[in-house]
This record gives structure tokens, C-alpha cells and sequence, in this order.
């Protein structure tokens, strides 16, 4: 990932790591996951309690939660015996900006995106 001037959760990615991240998440239940560590925040979520809120298995879970990961759009921290799963929203802000870097050609906007757009 590319640094940019702006914020740090507003970093820029290159397109292999856009195309990565986007593969991650275009698989229903890897997306449903997904969202559910964004609805969790920064406290994050076990994979247990996970496998119940969203009814997936858990060695399927942990099949999709690895893809999250190496997509760079969860990170996992060892707590105890457990582990708990977190969004990067700095990752995820990054490809939504991505995705709306050049909207609207530049010129007046009327799309309402979370990382806000450079012609809004």
C-alpha cells in the first residue's frame, strides 16, 4: 500500500491490492462476515461468537476470515486463548477511495460516499 500526503486513513492503494481486496469480499459469506466486524468496531469479534451471529461454520469461517486477512482487510490479535478479528477501516477507506478517486470526471458531484469525493 502507497502512502499518501493526505490522513493515514485515507492512504491510496495500487490496483493489484484494490483488485485483492475486492476479490475478498465478492463471496457472500466472507462479505457477510466482513460486515459484521465493521458493525463490531474496533472491539472486534471471535470467530465463535461470529460463527453463531452469521450461522457459517467455523472451519468455514476461519476459511474466510484468512482470506479477510491476507486481503488486508481484517487483522487478528491473540487475546488469551482467543483470537479477535477487527475491520481495518484505514483498508477499507482506502479502497473506497480507490473506487471514487476520479468520479464524476472531476467535475460537480452528487454521489454521497463515506470517504467523502474530491468534486462533492
Amino acid at each position: 500500500m502507497e502512502s499518501s500526503a493526505l490522513a493515514p486513513e485515507l492512504a491510496t492503494l495500487d490496483e493489484t491490492t484494490a483488485v485483492k481486496a475486492l476479490a475478498a469480499l465478492a463471496q457472500a459469506q466472507r462479505l457477510r462476515a466482513f460486515r459484521a466486524l465493521v458493525v463490531a468496531g474496533p472491539e472486534g469479534l471471535t470467530p465463535g461468537a461470529m460463527a453463531e451471529q452469521l450461522g457459517i461454520a467455523p472451519s468455514a469461517l476461519s476459511f474466510h476470515l484468512k482470506e479477510l486477512s491476507h486481503s488486508g482487510l481484517a487483522s487478528s490479535e491473540a487475546r488469551g486463548r482467543n483470537l479477535i478479528y477487527r475491520a481495518n477501516f484505514s483498508q477499507m477507506n482506502a479502497l473506497l477511495g480507490y473506487l471514487t478517486e476520479h468520479c464524476c470526471e472531476g467535475g460537480a458531484c452528487e454521489a454521497a460516499t463515506p470517504v467523502g469525493c474530491a468534486a462533492c
